[in-house]
């Protein structure tokens, strides 16, 4: 396979894509590892589509570089035996079979056309084959594209939301492919929605917010430093307005009922002592996935510490 030996992680360095007045991504770095599932988060418009859209070329970036393996993808000899892509599931030719729109992608790709029975047996698509796209369920167009973005069995994959549609069983079944090809030393970067899913089976977690960096790393480093203290305390007025002048978040769940965040419950039990505040329980409760996510980025339409302005990683 062409650039089949190639290093083939993504090196996204300081990337900025603007148009006009809107800059859609900002100054934005970090590095996608072989062997690995990335989950690429972010809330809606955060700029996820137009940074994975730079790694293919699709759209050149104002300033910064993305680079595959070291190279940017137009400059990759038969680009598609290197990446696959997946980012939109309804771009299919409604009248064109499912196997017409994959022997029409792998004449187009250089690829053998024996490929194309082989990846619709592997998609579980094969009793779909001669079908119209335009009788396609969201969870078929799913596997079609995903089918469409293997033709030149690629070691790096790029998949916008593929799990749109699909049922639990479809769920689980794309779970174990993906984590698959990760295991045969793919580069596999996923951008979903779908939090809980993805807490299952990513290895490395990139969040984004309003085109900047928000964190970056293995998900199991960053969901082990993500926690809060649960504080039981007749004083909650008190130590709160000692654990806020410290500059540690407070959220009031009860009268005497505290979550705090940025400090652990062996800090909260010193500033309590220090003040003479009574604590009649601590307790550690560690965040998943989409708890950390709302922690980096806010809620939805949130503009506070949880959405970034500066390109930091909160804390």
């Amino acid at each position: 396979m062409d650039g089949g030996a190639l290093m083939t992680g993504i090196e996204v360095r300081g990337a900025t894509k603007r148009y006009g007045a809107l800059t859609a991504v900002d100054d934005l770095s970090f590095t996608v590892r072989e062997g690995a599932v990335t989950a690429f988060l972010g809330p809606n418009g955060a700029g996820k589509t137009t940074t994975m859209r730079m790694m293919v070329g699709h759209i050149t970036p104002t300033s910064g570089s993305v680079t595959i393996g070291g190279r940017r993808y137009r400059d990759i000899p038969r680009p598609t035996t290197v990446v696959g892509a997946a980012f939109d599931a309804g771009s299919f030719h409604p009248q064109h079979t499912a196997r017409d729109h994959l022997r029409i992608y792998a004449a187009m790709g250089g690829h053998p056309d024996a490929r194309v029975a082989e990846l619709l047996a592997l998609l579980a698509l094969t009793e779909a084959a001669g079908r119209r796209t335009a009788t396609f369920s969201t969870g078929m167009r799913q596997r079609l594209n995903l089918a469409t973005a293997l033709l030149g069995d690629p070691r790096v994959l790029l998949l916008d939301e593929p799990g749109n549609g699909l049922d639990p069983q479809g769920m689980a079944w794309l779970r174990a492919f993906l984590r698959g090809l990760a295991e045969e030393g793919r580069t596999v970067l996923v951008s979903s929605h779908a939090l809980g899913e993805m807490e299952q089976f990513a290895d490395d977690v990139v969040v984004i917010g309003r085109g900047r960096l928000v964190t970056a790393g293995p998900l199991a480093e960053l969901a082990g430093a993500a926690h809060a203290v649960l504080v039981r305390t007749p004083d909650a007025t008190g130590l709160t307005k000692t654990l806020a002048g410290a500059g540690h978040r407070v959220e009031a769940l009860g009268p005497q009922e505290l979550r705090v965040r940025g400090l652990d419950a062996a800090g909260v039990g010193d500033l309590a002592a220090l003040e003479g505040l009574r604590i009649h329980g601590l307790t550690t409760e560690h965040l998943g996935l989409e708890q950390l996510f709302l922690e980096l980025t806010g809620p939805p339409g949130a503009t506070g510490p949880g959405t970034p302005a500066d390109g930091r990683s909160t804390p």
